[in-house]
């Protein structure tokens, strides 16, 4: 299945839920790669992937730092998206 084609991919749903809840949890400060990772049980590389298609489609930002750590957020394009996919709450929670 593509990520656009006939539905999400369920791995971008979930790096989209855990950043909505870190928007929520945490909105001042952007969360960690890594607590992105674990939060939504992938790995790294997988997580680095989507959020390169969440990246390019204006959805996130995330910050790359030498070491290989970095951190991630919504855009406001992205809480937008969020608030709308989710305002029902059947996905995650309200963030505001």
């Amino acid at each position: 299945m593509s990520e656009f084609g006939d539905g999400l991919d369920p791995a971008l749903v979930a790096v989209l839920i855990q950043l909505w809840r870190a928007a929520g949890a945490t909105p001042d400060k952007p969360w960690s790669l890594a607590k992105l990772s674990k939060q939504a049980d992938m790995q790294m590389s997988t997580l680095r992937r989507k959020l390169t298609v969440l990246k390019d489609a204006n959805l996130v930002t995330v910050l790359d730092r030498e070491d290989g750590s970095g951190t991630a957020v919504l855009t406001p394009a992205g809480l937008r998206l969020c608030g709308e996919i989710f305002v029902d709450g059947a996905e995650a929670d309200d963030p505001a």
